[in-house]
């Protein structure tokens, strides 16, 4: 077994104190069986701090670890995300695993993405075609009776726990208090966005939670084919939702990796739109426009920005935000590698899109908002961070930054 400093991080809660102990100590582990001494306790922990709303310890113990630890950091990180997405419950004496699963459809359009709403039997629907193309055959669903935007995600691991303890209880026919009600999104002026079906899949213990797991050998269903069935099932449930604009069916997964991978994917899909958009609002071709790209946060990169300018003028009339969602993105432009870069990466996107005057600019900016709106401000070739303005004669329909 692994032998660990005794000291304790100061100016920690005792319960902080063991979530970095515990933290450190699987990340030293030498061997399978040592992690699952050390996954046992930390899974424990964790458990009992989201059931007693104590949220705020295990983020402290993560900040703690993100600045001391880093590899600590990632281990807690990824145990509180499965304490949170699962969870264990009991009826009738018998044991069920429940594991919170996300199904993402991007979203992106020339106009303007329409609020989701789902009826009664669309929702029969998507949980009948989740139950037959997707989760084992024995699994109980439930599902959130609406659509869900990023601003309505869960906010915390408290949150994400307690999602997954109601939507599991649900599926079991357990007494619960109903999902809060749908808080309209702000999203009628967006042009790319994610929107997500949220369910809990629950199984009897130990046993298969996906239809891929269902068989051993490559006779059985693989990821692949559940993916292409729910696309066209589902897609046929949600084409008439989405009027006039193209979507984008992810396979259902576990919540917090599906929700990276559509963090990851809608990056994209938001320049390609606000760029058709533009040469629709105003009176530029994606020829006659420049791009800048910048590197923004505080003293790491958190984001980088897109502004978006007319050849003939350093006023920034639009902007687009890619969002950085993993360390080594952070510090991708910073290191001599054959692999592409971030601002790479946008830039080629950019290229393909007709966008040839493209500058790219040096440094890290700070992450500036309008006071007044609180709209984000973009870069111009200057390198200044300027509020964006569209022209006086723009048709302005969608405006919204994402």
């Amino acid at each position: 077994m692994s032998i660990l400093s005794a000291s304790r991080p100061a100016r920690l809660s005792r319960d902080a104190q063991r979530l970095v102990f515990l933290a450190q100590a699987l990340e030293l582990s030498g061997s399978r069986i040592e992690d699952i001494y050390w996954e046992k306790l930390l899974l424990t922990h964790l458990d009992k701090l989201l059931r007693g709303r104590q949220n705020r310890t295990v983020e402290t113990a993560l900040e703690h670890l993100l600045s001391a630890n880093s590899s600590a950091y990632e281990v807690l990180a990824e145990q509180a995300e499965t304490a949170s997405e699962s969870l264990a419950l009991t009826r009738s004496g018998v044991e069920y695993d429940v594991l919170l699963v996300s199904a993402p459809v991007l979203a992106w359009t020339r106009y303007q993405l329409p609020s989701v709403a789902l009826n009664p039997s669309q929702q029969e629907a998507l949980v009948a075609h989740l139950r037959e193309h997707v989760v084992s055959a024995d699994a109980k669903v439930a599902i959130v009776p609406y659509m869900i935007g990023f601003e309505q995600m869960p906010q915390s691991f408290h949150d994400t726990w307690a999602w997954t303890d109601r939507l599991g209880r649900q599926a079991l026919g357990m007494s619960v208090e109903p999902h809060p009600a749908q808080r309209n999104p702000e999203n009628d002026s967006m042009l790319a966005d994610t929107q997500f079906l949220i369910a809990a899949v629950v199984v009897p213990k130990g046993e298969p939670v996906f239809r891929w797991q269902t068989s051993p050998d490559s006779i059985g269903p693989t990821r692949e084919t559940c993916h292409k069935l729910w696309q066209q099932a589902a897609g046929e449930v949600l084409a008439p939702l989405y009027t006039a604009c193209q979507t984008e069916l992810l396979l259902p997964d576990a919540f917090y990796m599906t929700n990276r991978e559509a963090d990851r994917r809608i990056r994209p899909l938001s320049i390609m739109a606000s760029v058709a958009w533009l040469q629709i609002a105003t009176p530029f071709t994606a020829h006659q426009l420049r791009a800048c790209i910048a590197a923004c946060g505080n003293e790491n990169v958190e984001e980088y920005r897109i502004g978006f300018s007319p050849l003939n003028s350093n006023d920034v009339i639009y902007g687009c935000i890619w969002p950085v969602l993993s360390r080594e993105e952070a510090m991708a432009d910073s290191i001599d590698s054959d692999q592409p870069s971030v601002s790479d990466e946008i830039a080629a996107l950019l290229k393909q899109l007709d966008i040839h005057e493209i500058k790219r600019l040096p440094g890290i900016l700070p992450s500036e908002f309008c006071e007044d709106c609180g709209a984000p401000y973009f870069p111009n070739a200057l390198g200044e961070m300027l509020h964006p303005e569209l022209p006086e004669d723009a048709d302005t329909g969608p405006v919204q930054f994402h």
